[in-house]
């Protein structure tokens, strides 16, 4: 049984004027433990990225980058075939915008997290994989990478020892491969519901998947979208149910620590 778990959500996605997610900012920090921030690619603006930053500090939320493909009109969830060397350039990019903006509030960078389809690319392209951990050890050794335990990018964090974090996915399904099954729309899932699944997952270490079987599944942090609708609901159903059952809730960096 899992006792001790992250509670991270995917925030900050909006550019300019226009605003992804009906949950407010501020309440969705309220419930969570680790933050991904747009970084500019496929969401995210220098505004942006300074607010979340702030709101992470302010709350005691784990900072972390959220990295995607250079992609703002399909929202970083289209594949794009790209030199590699241009796409590990394109998250050095954005990893530093917001390790900067966290700098600006006193906040350390705590963990990286591609976004989209970047994420599922990686979780089965041996050489990005790769080819990310090995930069990631030169440009922040110390940031926690959050990916899927069955992914490549697991495998390649541990052959060289790089701190990471796997994650479970509250408000997407599963298939037998252990693989989310991706989706470009996501409707209003049932708050009570996620959360159930949440606390099956952390007290047996299985999730029903899409077909009918029970998969066994190893995670130190539940994701919840903020784009989701019904997000802040959701994070809060999620959060109520961990601590009911006596599953605290800490930092992706405090779990780390114990690993």
């Amino acid at each position: 049984m899992r006792t001790i778990v992250d509670l991270n959500c995917d925030m900050g996605e909006g550019f300019g004027h226009w605003v992804l997610g009906d949950a407010p900012e501020d309440k969705i920090m309220d419930v969570i433990s680790s933050a991904n921030i747009a970084a500019g690619f496929h969401a995210g603006d220098p505004n942006s990225m300074d607010r979340m930053a702030k709101l992470a500090q302010t709350h005691g939320v784990g900072l972390g980058a959220h990295p995607g493909y250079l992609d703002l009109r399909g929202f970083g969830r289209r594949y794009i075939n790209m030199n590699p060397a241009e796409l590990i350039n394109d998250v050095v990019y954005q990893v530093g915008a917001i390790r900067e903006f966290g700098r600006r509030h006193g906040v350390p960078l705590q963990h990286v997290k591609l976004h989209g389809a970047l994420y599922m690319e990686a979780a089965v392209n041996e050489d990005l994989s790769q080819a990310l951990v090995d930069t990631l050890q030169v440009i922040s050794p110390d940031a926690l990478l959050f990916c899927m335990g069955m992914s490549k990018t697991y495998s390649a964090a541990k052959r060289v020892g790089h701190p990471v974090i796997r994650e479970f996915f509250a408000d997407r399904d599963y298939d037998n491969s252990g693989s989310i099954v991706f989706a470009r729309q996501v409707g209003r899932p049932d708050p009570a519901q996620v959360a159930e699944k949440c606390v099956k997952a952390c007290k047996t270490g299985k999730v029903t998947t899409v077909e009918g079987d029970e998969l066994e599944i190893a995670f130190e942090s539940i994701c919840f979208h903020s784009d989701t609708p019904g997000a802040l609901e959701m994070g809060r159903a999620i959060r109520k149910g961990l601590t009911d059952n006596g599953i605290q809730i800490a930092t992706a960096g405090e779990i780390a620590a114990t690993l």
